[in-house]
């Protein structure tokens, strides 16, 4: 799995991991726009199912410019995971330079209405040079 997924970070029992890759075709690189399309993956080793809610992103270009992105689900789901099961989703992201990055985290609402915060790994966002 490590192999597919550059990226992780465990938190209460739940592994996010993530791939990212630069789109070159999807990028307008003449008019300032490159663009990613990243996979996550949200694995739950814990005893209990749990059930995304919202997502919190912070997106950071080379600029230094912050883009806060806080939203209900993950493209239009509010999976809900079962012990030992997994949920799979891909979107992308454009940013009006060449790097930068992204992490953040999401909430979970468990079977006993508690509240669950888990990490998204921090990953870069880099397009080659010879774009």
């Amino acid at each position: 799995m490590e192999s597919l997924f550059q990226h992780a970070a465990t938190t209460h029992g739940v592994t996010v991991r993530v791939a990212v890759s630069f789109m070159p075709e999807q990028s307008r690189v003449g008019a300032g726009r490159w663009f990613w399309v990243y996979h996550i993956r949200i694995e739950n080793d814990r005893k209990d199912t749990i059930q995304l809610k919202t997502r919190h992103w912070r997106i950071t270009d080379s600029n230094g410019m912050v883009n806060l992105v806080n939203g209900e689900g993950v493209v239009g789901e509010t999976p809900r995971i079962a012990p030992g099961q997994a949920h799979d989703y891909v979107s992308g992201c454009e940013l009006q330079t060449n790097a930068g990055s992204m992490e953040g985290f999401y909430t979970f609402d468990l079977a006993d209405g508690e509240k669950l915060e888990v990490a998204i790994p921090y990953f870069p966002l880099a397009a080659p040079e010879e774009v």
